[in-house]
């Protein structure tokens, strides 16, 4: 019988998502308790308030080294009229907490007590009553509250409790949650070799990630084996999970509207379905549900799309289950280098790299498909444009969520232009001798990056644009888009550009003139990078029409994006460096030798952070990682080829 498709029930906002999560989604029981150690109660949550067993400290104690003394004894001391002291009947030799002795009150430091001989000392200064004395109960007092229910326990609440006598509390259960892996195309990674990797196979990863966010938030996971695309063991396995009092349950994969996707028929065969689509993007195809009062989601198989839904459905629920407060992240608002388009009618979080350039923080866009997991593991922060407007201007601020902490966004050196594989090298070069700081490419191509230059939206541009009329690179551009500008060139490398082909170049590709042939698929570059004026310049040459060449107007944004495309058999040849072609085992054809500068404007070029980038580069470490990815030359490298505001 031929498998239906889902059709999603009436999509809601997440607002109203989040709301019949609250009130459909009631706890139906509370969480069981147990005792744990005080040491191994760090991140738990305080089942039921706890008082203080014992007084801290529990005696008076000297907080000096010197003599203990009745204070009154020391009244009328001072320089003119100085007091003598009997040690061991006026006066009691003490170190920090020792235990104050009989009849003491008070304790003179040691540097204020001039000895005359072993039994006699003089003062010429009063104390008054518990001067430097810790009076018993000072910081606890037995039986006072030290923390209600529903704390959670910090590593400094460890030494209260501790301190207070405190041994063992009660601590509420972890909330234990069922992660159930579907799909017939996934992979185990940990039991399949890469050689048998098949197309059309996905290595199965998101349990892996939702298990790590789940005990992040205070959780507990258990991850099912993989069930392939059927509805009677995806069933059965959710029935038996209900029964065994697990207190989520969460279904991978299988909450789209394809005829295999089964969550949403799993969970209307067992129980209720509240919500089936929201309208949120990435996260879309989520489902929430209940079995037997058991909270069942359907989690979207693309990875971003299952992290958004886990954050803004499964975790606020695992908070609400232990009595805790969902964190917000802290937000700040920056400048988008560019005009965002956004859908109507969606919430759209977008992945965004940030940096501090000026007086601003600059979001750059990475890309926002949900199958993207990049995406969000180098995002710095999250733009969430409402679902009532079209998108998002360039020249005016808009709030983002912070991943990383404010601190090291300002400590980013952002690098916007043409790709190559040596900032990568750069990027960890500079992480490895300078921890604090951060180098964030995004990659736009030569003339992206002299665009971002002009409007002032990075520190430093990467470039190669030839000049067709006299062969050098750069310096014209230079001049004719950033004319009002005084920037320094410095080069980065000379590098090898070529067509790249598969191993043992099976369409016997000689040369650029071959890109005509009826029998080649070409894979290009985008429109403004070096890599595609210098195409261009070169079909111009040889007199071949761009609409000769098939895949022309197919465009990728990265050398290595080119390289895929060929191993992958997308396309038989694309222009790009060398170092792409060896990293993937490819065969290369050279074409040119060309520079590849970084572009400074001098306002940058003097702070601490560009310095230490220029540091970088010129050190052996640096120019050895480089050579060894082939086809790069690093003679030139961190040379200044010129500067100045006319170049």
């Amino acid at each position: 019988m031929q498998s239906q498709r889902n059709v999603y029930l009436k999509m809601k906002t997440l607002p109203e998502a989040r709301q019949i999560l609250d009130e459909t989604l009631a706890l139906s029981d509370i969480l069981a308790t147990e005792m744990v150690p005080v040491p191994e109660a760090f991140g738990r949550v305080l089942a039921q308030p706890i008082q203080a067993k014992l007084s801290s400290p529990h005696f008076n104690a000297a907080a000096m080294d010197g003599l203990a003394v009745k204070a009154e004894i020391t009244f009328g001391a001072s320089q003119a009229s100085p007091k003598t002291l009997i040690a061991g009947r006026d006066a009691f030799y003490v170190n920090t907490g020792h235990v104050m002795p009989v009849d003491t009150d008070a304790v003179i430091m040691i540097e204020q007590v001039l000895v005359l001989d072993e039994d006699k000392v003089e003062i010429d200064k009063p104390v008054f009553p518990w001067q430097h004395v810790r009076k018993v109960g000072e910081d606890i007092v037995a039986t006072e509250l030290l923390f209600p229910q529903n704390h959670l326990i910090t590593p400094y609440c460890v030494g209260a409790l501790l301190s207070g006598g405190v041994f063992s509390v009660p601590v509420k259960k972890k909330p234990k949650i069922l992660i159930i892996p579907t799909g017939s195309e996934l992979v185990d990674w940990r039991s399949s070799s890469m050689d048998d990797f098949k197309p059309g196979q996905v290595l199965e990863t998101n349990s892996f990630v939702l298990g790590c966010l789940i005990e992040s938030c205070g959780g507990s996971h258990t991850r099912h084996d993989m069930l392939m695309d059927d509805s009677q063991k995806i069933k059965q396995v959710v029935q038996q999970a209900a029964q065994d009092n697990y207190q989520i349950i969460l279904i991978l994969g299988g909450s789209s509207a394809g005829s295999e996707d089964f969550a949403k028929g799993v969970i209307l065969d067992l129980g209720q379905v509240f919500v089936h689509g929201v309208t949120i993007m990435p996260g879309k195809p989520v489902v929430i549900g209940a079995v037997e009062n058991t909270p069942v989601f359907g989690i979207p198989g693309y990875p971003v799309s299952a992290i958004i839904a886990f954050e803004q459905f499964v975790r606020p629920l695992i908070h609400k289950m232990l009595g805790q407060p969902d964190p917000t992240r802290e937000t700040v608002m920056v400048a988008p280098t560019r005009k965002i388009a956004s859908k109507l009618g969606v919430e759209e979080f977008l992945r965004v790299k940030l940096g501090q350039v000026g007086e601003h923080i600059v979001a750059t866009p990475l890309p926002r498909g949900a199958g993207s997991i990049t995406s969000i593991s180098e995002a710095d922060g999250i733009i969430r444009i409402p679902n009532h407007i079209e998108g998002l201007r360039d020249d005016e601020l808009v709030r983002a969520e912070l991943l990383r902490p404010l601190p090291s966004i300002r400590q980013t050196i952002v690098v916007v232009g043409s790709h190559d594989n040596t900032l990568d090298v750069l990027a960890d070069q500079i992480k490895a001798r300078h921890s604090h700081l951060t180098l964030s490419s995004s990659h736009v191509g030569s003339m992206g990056g002299l665009m971002a230059i002009k409007k002032g939206v990075c520190h430093l541009a990467g470039s190669h644009l030839l000049d067709p009329e006299d062969g050098s690179y750069n310096l014209s551009y230079i001049q004719k888009f950033l004319a009002h500008l005084d920037v320094k060139l410095v080069n980065l490398v000379f590098r090898d550009q070529g067509l790249i082909v598969k191993r043992g170049n099976p369409r016997g590709i000689k040369g650029v003139e071959d890109l005509a042939r009826k029998d080649i698929t070409f894979i290009n570059r985008q429109a403004g990078s070096g890599t595609r004026i210098l195409l261009d310049y070169r079909l111009d040459q040889i007199g071949i029409n761009p609409a000769q060449i098939s895949g022309y107007q197919h465009e990728e944004f990265t050398h290595m994006a080119v390289a895929v495309a060929v191993l992958s058999g997308t396309a038989d040849t694309g222009l790009g460096i060398y170092a792409a072609a060896a990293a993937l085992d490819l065969d290369f054809i050279p074409v040119v030798t060309e520079q590849y500068d970084l572009i400074i404007p001098s306002t940058h070029f003097e702070s601490e952070n560009i310095q230490l980038l220029l540091e970088t580069i010129n050190t052996s470490e640096f120019k050895t990682r480089v050579e060894a990815l082939g086809g790069y030359s690093t003679q030139r490298t961190g040379a200044i080829i010129s500067s100045g505001a006319h170049l």
